[in-house]
């Protein structure tokens, strides 16, 4: 644990500034499109999908939400906190309102660099580092990552929390929760990926809204502390509290990195669900991701950690192991601090609560999480018909998934925390040096926008090579043009 600490703090440390940078950069090079075209994002969720192939924009922002929606809304906002003191919650918001334009950036390229495989939209990080950067061994090798990564060791930390929670509310053993998340995935994932994305599709907006629901009755009963709650995290995230004021590092750097692993703006995560929406311009589904990490952060996350440090449930240890509080003395930071925060206004009922809450937010994640290895899966084999490497994934994402449920919670997070880390600093590099294709997208949306045209995407007219899926679509659309005019001139 104390190498994998180690290892963890020099990703982490500088990543923290480095990801709100880029945020930054981003808001900045798109003209904080994150906010300007807030309406948009609306629109373009509920619109319709372009073509008879792909999945639907709100489909895809279903399925990016069931792989950001996860342990990290509830226990990962709790270890923001214990190690980053309120504060950390202010910089998870911050992190998201520029990770957003982070995200908008790399569901854009994902959009623009997708491949239509056994029809199918497949796209996603190795696609634009490919055909984008030209870098072939790259992204291979991030391919690689991503899909050991996704299903081979990420599940691990999903299972773990569902096991842990439920244990606490309902004493039930890890090895019983195991077997049964194990069993669940079996069923989901052998069906394939539209028994993936139906999964996505059912849970997601049950388990969101019936979370925000709990978390608004907490802030009801608590009313009079929504004051001194707000003025805490922000002298806390800026070092002006008497308590928390010596810990403002450790608040940016917990901060950011629970939001990072939350909502995994700019780590790529979101990218294999952007590409698979059936659009007409790329930066519609980047509008629609956007608009993704305002939900997974500004409202889930912020919502537990509202909760959390409303009723005081929660103990925080400064970077030399000094405690600073103990709130409750006898927990460990996760999802216990929630079960906790809920226990306060309605007694015995937080911990079930919890749990099920965390097994529908941890379980789609795992759903999500098999489409994202599949995918990368079919990216290095170049097809989506490989029988042996298929189920050579399924079985391992299921152990995984099985193991996780029953081992060390620590070296669980520990390992998730590198893997997310590592593929979060290779993705935001390559974000940056694809800077004037995300430039060129943009302008020509709100160019088209502003013209009062539904935008349409051609690559060949903004001088963008590798994206092939709309040179073909161009050319297939001209062509049932030209068809439809040559008849109607025969019929004249």
């Amino acid at each position: 644990m104390d190498m994998l600490t180690s290892i963890n703090d020099a990703i982490w440390n500088p990543m923290a500034y480095f990801a709100l940078a880029v945020g930054l950069f981003f808001t900045v090079l798109t003209g904080f499109v994150q906010f300007r075209r807030f309406p948009d994002m609306i629109r373009q969720i509920l619109s319709k999908k372009n073509s008879s192939d792909g999945i639907s924009p709100v489909q895809a922002l279903l399925l990016t939400l069931a792989s950001r929606v996860g342990v990290g809304n509830i226990a990962g906002v709790a270890t923001a906190i214990a190690a980053g003191g309120p504060g950390a919650l202010f910089w998870m918001v911050v992190c998201a309102l520029l990770g957003s334009a982070s995200s908008f950036a790399e569901s854009t390229l994902a959009q623009v660099y997708k491949r239509r495989i056994n029809g199918e939209h497949r796209g996603g990080m190795p696609f634009y580092i490919e055909h984008g950067l030209k870098l072939k061994w790259l992204a291979v090798a991030v391919s690689l990552m991503a899909m050991v990564g996704y299903g081979f060791v990420f599940p691990g930390v999903q299972s773990n929390n569902i096991a842990s929670s439920v244990e606490t509310a309902f004493n039930v053993p890890p090895l019983v929760s195991a077997i049964g998340i194990t069993a669940l995935m079996a069923f989901v994932i052998i069906g394939g990926t539209r028994r993936v994305v139906g999964a996505a599709q059912l849970m997601v907006p049950v388990m969101a809204v019936g979370y925000i629901l709990a978390a608004l009755v907490i802030v009801a009963v608590n009313f009079e502390q929504i004051v001194p709650t707000v003025s805490l995290i922000i002298s806390s995230a800026f070092g002006a509290h008497q308590v928390f004021g010596g810990i403002v590092g450790a608040a940016v750097a917990w901060g950011v990195r629970r939001a990072v692993f939350s909502n995994v703006a700019g780590v790529g995560e979101g990218t294999y669900g952007a590409a698979a929406a059936s659009v007409s311009h790329p930066a519609k589904q980047g509008l629609v991701q956007a608009f993704s990490i305002y939900i997974d952060t500004v409202v889930v996350c912020s919502a537990t950690g509202l909760m959390i440090i409303m009723t005081g449930s929660y103990n925080v240890t400064a970077p030399d192991g000094t405690v600073l509080i103990q709130g409750v003395p006898d927990l460990k930071a996760g999802a216990a601090y929630t079960q906790q925060a809920i226990s306060t206004v309605l007694p015995g009922v937080g911990p079930g609560f919890v749990a099920v809450a965390l097994f529908f937010f941890a379980f789609t994640t795992l759903v999500a999480f098999f489409y994202i290895a599949k995918t990368n899966l079919v990216y290095l084999v170049g097809r989506d018909d490989s029988p042996v490497l298929d189920w050579a994934l399924k079985l391992g994402m299921l152990g995984i998934t099985f193991l996780g449920g029953i081992i060390s919670a620590d070296a669980m997070w520990a390992i998730g925390d590198i893997g997310y880390g590592t593929l979060g600093w290779i993705n935001m590099l390559c974000l940056l040096a694809l800077t004037s294709v995300v430039f060129k997208v943009t302008r020509d949306y709100d160019r088209q926008c502003k013209a009062g045209l539904d935008p349409v995407f051609n690559p060949v007219a903004l001088g963008i090579r590798g994206a092939d899926f709309w040179v073909e679509e161009a050319a297939e659309i001209a062509g049932n043009q030209a068809l439809l005019a040559s008849g109607e001139t025969r019929k004249n």
